[in-house]
């Protein structure tokens, strides 16, 4: 008893920044935390170093270009032993202004949206709907698995080239089963309707496998005693999957439609290398468009790294009301 009672003093004082000897402890919590973990901070410093390097420099070098008016013509650079200076200058937000005042961006983000609404949608539904059927006992279900996980495993710009073969008017896989059929071919990415449903369905078959993965984990996680007490109680099969399956997968769902989301946003070899944003530029989504005005043309170096900058706001701000609204249904993560 009396050695409980004295050791509650010294872990309040302790609590209240005192050493264990009665003496303030001076040091503020992050000098304290890499005082008592430095082995830990020391695991993981080169990690941050990388990432400054290769992310946090990058990242601050294009803020600071979006304020200037640096082109191809204005930009410093080197030829043989030739110096050319930069003659750019500083800008403030002319750019974004001028970006955010356009009935270009609002198209350009209208079309963006879109794609990636129709493709984390199909996404999500599909996945969902292979993960509760292989979650079955099924003949062959490891070989289902590694079939649908296959277009996974392919890159996307290989995938991309195999889809834009696939799509060709004039001998294409696709066209030749409709004239087989006795139909007329149809002319998949030299029409914008017909594009655009064209490398949503590329998307969407190749961002199914990880939603089905991610939700068949989930699926495997919920206990199946909740199923069979659901049954007993006469619940139906929709009521079982409405009460129990959706809640028992949200933390999986609200991670993977955010991954997804920001991976569809930024999709950019899908877009470029099927479509090339066309016809005309009706394909184009923000990073395509972005991608276009540093490096064709007379190359805009500030109005692109202005669009990355407008294009990342954007991404942050989803992504902190997605975790908003999710702690706010009681989801901790």
């Amino acid at each position: 008893m009396a050695v409980s009672t004295g050791g509650v003093p010294a872990a309040s004082e302790s609590a209240r920044g005192r050493r264990h000897d009665g003496r303030p402890d001076r040091q503020g919590p992050l000098r304290r935390s890499m005082s008592t973990h430095w082995y830990a901070w020391a695991m993981i410093a080169p990690a941050i170093v990388v990432m400054l390097v290769l992310i946090g420099w990058p990242l601050v070098w294009g803020v600071y270009l979006s304020l200037t008016d640096a082109t191809e013509a204005t930009i410093g650079r080197t030829i043989g032993v030739n110096v050319i200076p930069a003659t750019y200058e500083f800008v403030g937000l002319d750019n974004y202004v001028q970006i955010l005042t356009s009935s270009l961006f609002w198209d350009k983000l209208l079309w963006t949206v879109i794609w990636t609404v129709a493709c984390v949608g199909l996404h999500y539904g599909i996945g969902l709907g292979l993960a509760v059927m292989l979650n079955r006992k099924l003949r062959l279900r490891s070989l289902y698995r590694v079939l649908l996980i296959l277009p996974w495993a392919v890159p996307a710009f290989v995938a991309a080239f195999i889809w834009r073969y696939l799509y060709n008017s004039d001998y294409g896989v696709i066209n030749g089963f409709l004239k087989l059929a006795g139909l007329s071919g149809v002319g998949w990415l030299d029409d914008p309707t017909t594009a655009k449903i064209a490398v949503i369905a590329v998307n969407v078959w190749l961002g199914v496998p990880f939603m089905m993965v991610a939700l068949l984990g989930g699926l495997q996680s919920i206990p199946a005693e909740l199923y069979e007490a659901a049954e007993v109680d006469g619940a139906s099969p929709w009521q079982r999957f409405a009460s129990i399956t959706l809640p028992g997968l949200r933390q999986v769902s609200g991670t993977v439609v955010l991954l997804g989301t920001i991976w569809t946003f930024n999709m950019f070899p899908i877009i470029f290398l099927i479509t090339g944003g066309g016809p005309g530029s009706e394909t184009e989504i923000l990073v395509t468009y972005a991608f276009r005005e540093a490096f064709t043309g007379i190359r805009d170096y500030a109005g692109s790294a202005a669009w990355g900058v407008i294009i990342l706001a954007m991404l942050v701000v989803l992504a902190l009301g997605y975790r908003r609204t999710l702690r706010s249904q009681g989801d901790p993560w």
